[in-house]
């Protein structure tokens, strides 16, 4: 099968998205199929500037020169002639990316489409206001709309016209053994040495959180509950609020106890190293928390908050971690100092963690899923093609 995928950037550029687009389209030509991701330039490193053909494990990537920013999405005028030029038996565009989205409705491509909604517009209210005649242009021409998880088809006010067409089709990694428990002693000896020198670097009692420093992530919640926390915090990424972090955590009195590490290439010895994984987010921007999912490949305990998204399902309260109210420092605090405390619950949590991604979010998973939906539109585009042509 050909399929086109329609992203907003592509690795080596960091993201949840491109997490999810790479390891989708990755997949999908493992399995035999020719892919091919249009995405914008982001200037991380690649073919860029001249939209040429660039292959990255199998994937044929091109990347359309970008002239603006509008509203965080890129403006590539020579997407929409990129994307006519493709040909492909289904198209598969990942919202929100409002110019992506532009750039493939007036390339007039006519392969059947499905949509991956990762998520509402949530904080800018007047931009998803000025983008909904494109989303729902763009929702009513999908064969099949796909969402990380129940809660999101649930609480989004967007999606309800259209839940026929939506499939929950949740995001994988790509193995547990990548991030080998710790605990369990798996993984390669390089990586036991690299957990080993994390250990000794931070102590016992090491509370972990990843992720960009940014509003939702609610991350100077944490900082406020690690006032009451015998533990260390390691804080890896960065972002526009990480000067204001560092602050708060200095005024606090929790500095010496708190590390910001930023960027980190490898983030898996630190989900083995951690005693505890932290995703403190406080607004449904945080959809689905891919983060949790690699804290929990490795065998580690996830607290996490209690939001209208997929965060409580990829983690769930009391089998694989605690979920706590958004904002509520105490109720953090609490959950923390009791999972440090007690081995017993760390190592139920993290059995059952790993247990859970096995089953339900590994790559293979995902990818299974997402044929099946192909397969199911293009079926159905074949079946509507006859009807119309019986009819004529």
């Amino acid at each position: 099968m050909r399929i086109l995928h329609i992203g907003k950037y592509y690795p080596p550029h960091r993201g949840g998205m491109e997490l999810c687009l790479e390891l989708m389209c990755q997949g999908l030509a493992a399995q035999g199929h020719q892919v091919t991701a249009v995405v914008a330039d982001s200037g991380c490193g690649g073919a860029y500037g001249s939209d040429l053909p660039e292959q990255r494990d199998g994937v044929c990537v091109i990347r359309s020169p970008r002239i603006a920013q509008l509203a965080g999405t890129s403006v590539c005028p020579s997407m929409p002639s990129t994307i006519r030029n493709q040909t492909a038996d289904v198209a598969h565009l990942h919202w929100p990316n409002p110019t992506a989205a532009v750039a493939f409705l007036t390339s007039g491509h006519t392969a059947p489409l499905v949509i991956s909604y990762h998520s509402d517009v949530i904080r800018q209210k007047f931009l998803g206001a000025v983008f909904q005649p494109i989303l729902s242009r763009l929702l009513e021409r999908a064969s099949a709309i796909l969402v990380a998880a129940p809660q999101i088809l649930r609480h989004s006010p967007v999606l309800g016209p259209y839940r026929g067409k939506c499939r929950v089709v949740p995001f994988g990694i790509r193995t547990v053994s990548q991030y080998g428990s710790y605990r369990d002693q798996c993984g390669q000896s390089d990586q036991r040495a690299q957990v080993q020198k994390i250990r000794e670097r931070f102590g016992s009692s090491i509370v972990l959180a990843v992720g960009r420093h940014v509003y939702y992530k609610g991350f100077e919640y944490l900082i406020r509950a690690m006032q009451r926390v015998p533990g260390r915090a390691i804080l890896i990424g960065d972002g526009p609020l990480r000067g204001s972090l560092e602050q708060l955590s200095k005024k606090l009195g929790v500095s010496d106890r708190v590390t910001f590490l930023g960027e980190v290439d490898n983030v898996a010895p630190y989900y083995r190293a951690a005693d505890v994984f932290v995703l403190p987010s406080v607004a449904r921007s945080e959809a689905f928390g891919m983060v949790q999912l690699e804290a929990m490949a490795a065998g580690t305990p996830v607290i996490n908050t209690a939001l209208d998204s997929g965060v409580p399902y990829v983690s769930v309260h009391g089998e694989t971690g605690i979920t706590v109210a958004p904002k509520d420092e105490t109720q953090l605090a609490d959950a923390i100092a009791l999972v440090l405390q007690s081995k017993t619950i760390r190592t139920l949590y993290g059995q059952a963690a790993q247990r859970r991604v096995a089953q339900e979010f590994t790559a293979e998973v995902m990818t299974r899923r997402i044929q099946q939906v192909y397969e199911d539109v293009v079926h159905q585009a074949g079946t509507n093609s006859r009807t119309k042509s019986a009819q004529v």
